[in-house]
Parts: structure tokens; sequence; C-alpha cells
């Protein structure tokens, strides 16, 4: 796709990846990434969603996502409002930005390296994540900022530093 043709359909907003973390195992810890490969209908290589392995694919109830995203400015202003500071990749996120209002993309599609990914929903913080992080205000912290839940529309290589555009 053209940058012109890229610039139409996604606008001219831009933010960053500013971290990418995947989680191999449900309550395993968050390893960083340079770059993966999101993959429509799958996630993102190297995370648990990705091999089927995650808390919501048991469940069939719970509708799973292919991916989440959170802002960094969120994650600074829960250390800022509440103390709390998430080790790296501990708000189990895959997918740190900067300079992008997520909860602003529900329902939108978005492009994110060489991927889109479709906002379906907000991610809000939940007790596993609490419990993992050590954070007993991590939830407090993070409600209505805890990030984006997504599904990935186009598959494609997303890295550190890429462009989001929306």
């Amino acid at each position: 796709m053209s940058r012109t043709s890229e610039d139409a359909e996604f606008g001219a907003r831009t933010g960053t990846v500013d971290r990418i973390h995947v989680v191999p195992e449900t309550s395993g810890e968050a390893e960083p990434r340079e770059s993966v490969e999101a993959v429509v209908d799958r996630g993102i290589t190297g995370d648990r969603y990705y091999e089927g392995k995650g808390i919501n694919n048991e469940n069939p109830n719970l509708e799973s996502s292919d991916v989440t995203l959170i802002e960094a400015e969120a994650l600074a202003d829960a250390a800022a409002d509440y103390g709390v500071e998430f080790e790296s990749g501990a708000h189990r996120r895959n997918i740190t930005t900067r300079g992008v209002a997520l909860n602003h993309l529900v329902g939108e599609r978005f492009r994110v390296g060489e991927a889109v990914f479709e906002g379906t929903g907000l991610c809000e913080p939940c007790g596993h994540m609490r419990s993992l992080s050590g954070e007993d205000d991590a939830v407090e912290a993070l409600r209505h900022r805890g990030g984006l839940d997504a599904r990935i529309v186009e598959s494609g290589r997303v890295a550190v530093g890429d462009d989001v555009r929306w």
C-alpha cells in the first residue's frame, strides 16, 4: 500500500510502539521482544493466546482477543497517582504504545507496523494480573486505562519503534 492510500485509510494521527511483550504460559513471566508477527485469528507469535494456552482460550463463554495494548502514559500515571510501578511486562499487555489514546480505538481499525488491528473493547485490569504483578493497587491504578483488546484483521510484522496509525 502506498503512503498516500495508507494516509487516506488510517489518517495522519500517529503514535509509536514503545515495547512488546509475550507471555508464553498463562501465569508465566512476560518476555520482551524487539518484534513479533501478528497473525489473523491467532495472535502474536510466542504468546500464550497464539498457542491456544491462555485463560480465555479455555473458557468458551469468554471471547479471547488476539492482542492487547496499553499506553505508556497510563503506566506513568499509575505510578504517579497510585505509586504502582509495574516491572517490565507485569501489566500482561502485549504492546505498549506511546502517543495513542487507546480507549478511542474501540470499534476502530488501526495499523501497527505492518499489521492492521481492530479495537474490540477495553482491557480492564483483573485480579489475576494484580496477583502476578505483586502490586496490591494494580487494578485500581489501571481502572479505565488498562488498555485495549484487539483482533488482528491483517497479518504483519510489528516491531519496537513502529508507527501506530489511526
